[in-house]
């Protein structure tokens, strides 16, 4: 019962659009499903590692140390920011020189939209927090704490990653309309300010 509790909740965390959502988004519009898929996985990367965090106490340290929650939150601002404004001068040049319409012509890397990923999800101190407050609600009386939260990080994974390929793989059929350049240049326009606004929010927030 606490498990299928779990996974719906997993699965409207998954679809509330947040800064995930973003950079997902925006490398699947850039560079087709691969780069969505990169993206994605850096994504479940860092998502692990936080609930893994979370199962042993770890995060607890970044929550007592406001100093350590402030420069992590300065420093995933930062990043959104810089790659808000990246999606902007790209726009207007003209798009970038891969996209939707080229998949399957060229092979774009797959390292940068992985880091893209991992490192927006480390750099964020309230997906620790949320890590922390969201998985012990779902440890049944009785049980292993800190078995059952990796437990329940690897399935949060499952989910995610379930969600996401669905959303690269609609966004990747719809390429015919999305490929088009006037069409790409006001989705990186679109992409940039809301990344933008994103890291704003992140540097101007408290806990």
């Amino acid at each position: 019962m606490y498990l299928l509790a779990f996974v719906g909740a997993c699965v409207l965390v998954a679809m509330a659009p947040g800064v995930s959502t973003a950079i997902i988004l925006r490398q699947t519009l850039r560079a087709g499903r691969g780069s969505g898929m990169a993206a994605t996985l850096g994504n479940e990367t860092g998502i692990l590692l936080w609930g893994l965090a979370a199962a042993f106490g770890l995060s607890a340290l970044l929550v007592a140390s406001q100093l350590a929650y402030d420069v992590m939150r300065v420093a995933g601002a930062v990043v959104l920011v810089v790659m808000g404004a990246q999606a902007l001068w790209q726009a207007r040049k003209g798009g970038p020189a891969t996209g939707l319409e080229a998949e399957g012509t060229a092979v774009p890397g797959r390292r940068a939209p992985y880091l893209a990923g991992l490192g927006t999800c480390l750099a964020n101190p309230k997906a620790a927090v949320f890590a922390m407050s969201f998985l012990p609600q779902f440890v049944a009386p009785g049980q292993n704490v800190p078995v059952t939260l990796a437990t329940l990080a690897v399935v949060w994974v499952l989910v995610d990653l379930a969600w996401y390929a669905l959303l690269i793989w609609t966004v990747a059929k719809a390429k015919a309309v999305l490929g088009r350049p006037a069409v790409r240049r006001r989705l990186e326009q679109i992409s940039g300010v809301v990344l933008i606004g994103l890291g704003v929010r992140l540097a101007v927030e408290s806990r």
